[in-house]
């Protein structure tokens, strides 16, 4: 009984994050900027994934967004899109695609587990999705073949993860993730990690020390910042109109430092 409650709780808690982001679906409806669902083959299924296009006159470098634990969300693809006002191609895959448990929309409608089934997805599938996503957005013809992953939360931890298998990208932006833990992980990185966390998140940021020294150790590039007051998430709940002053000046400073670290990309 009392795992039936707990999972109710989750289900309910996934429900409401996601039919809280009305104010995320209402700015991502008056985007002027071109976007767009595509399905990415990878082996035997499709990766849904929702591209946005800047409006600019060159080829643009391109960003792949990772989605936090509760999937692809009305905010990822939102941010996706303010990515591309900022002058950049940005793709957000629904990792949880292509599989027997469906996508985001389809779980949240049969009201089931996003968490659950995000946590059960195969780190080697996650990986052949990303692998796919990079590959398909880098030959876009508007790109100019540099490709940045970013990701949030669950989607952070991956993000970390995935410049451990990828030796291509030009950059990893954590979002408050979990960092890899051994060390043959972090000797496989070549590209610059750049950390993201909120102050009171010492879940996450109990892990930091260690994954400097690892890195360090690796000689490779992190460069972790920690925004005092901001909670987990503050990438979002900073964007909320009921979100606390902390989240929103997290996410403001943290925004303005995104778009310096793609500027030197």
């Amino acid at each position: 009984m009392k795992r039936i409650i707990v999972l109710g709780l989750a289900v309910s808690l996934t429900a409401l994050t996601l039919s809280a982001q009305d104010w995320a679906k209402a700015r991502l409806d008056k985007s002027p900027r071109h976007g767009e669902w595509v399905k990415i083959k990878q082996g035997s299924r499709e990766v849904q994934s929702f591209v946005t296009y800047p409006e600019v006159k060159e080829k643009a470098t391109a960003v792949v967004v990772i989605h936090e634990i509760f999937g692809l969300t009305d905010w990822v693809r939102g941010f996706g899109d303010q990515l591309s006002e900022a002058g950049y191609i940005a793709i957000t895959p629904d990792l949880l695609s292509g599989s027997a448990s469906g996508g985001t929309a389809e779980l949240v409608k049969a009201g089931s587990n996003v968490g659950q089934a995000i946590q059960a997805l195969p780190a080697d599938q996650i990986t052949a999705d990303l692998n796919a996503v990079v590959e398909y957005v880098s030959k876009l013809p508007s790109c100019n073949g540099k490709v940045v992953v970013m990701g949030f939360c669950w989607g952070g931890g991956q993000t970390f993860r995935y410049a451990t298998n990828n030796k291509d990208i030009k950059a990893a932006l954590s979002f408050y993730g979990p960092p890899p833990g051994k060390p043959e992980e972090f000797a496989r990185i070549t590209a610059p990690v750049y950390g993201f966390y909120g102050g009171n998140d010492n879940r996450i940021n109990a892990m930091i020390p260690a994954a400097t020294e690892q890195m360090k150790t690796a000689a490779k590039t992190y460069d972790p910042v920690i925004y005092d007051g901001a909670g987990h998430g503050f990438m979002r709940a900073g964007e909320d109109p009921a979100g606390n002053a902390a989240n929103k000046k997290a996410r403001d400073d943290a925004w303005t430092r995104v778009k310096e670290i793609l500027k030197k990309i």
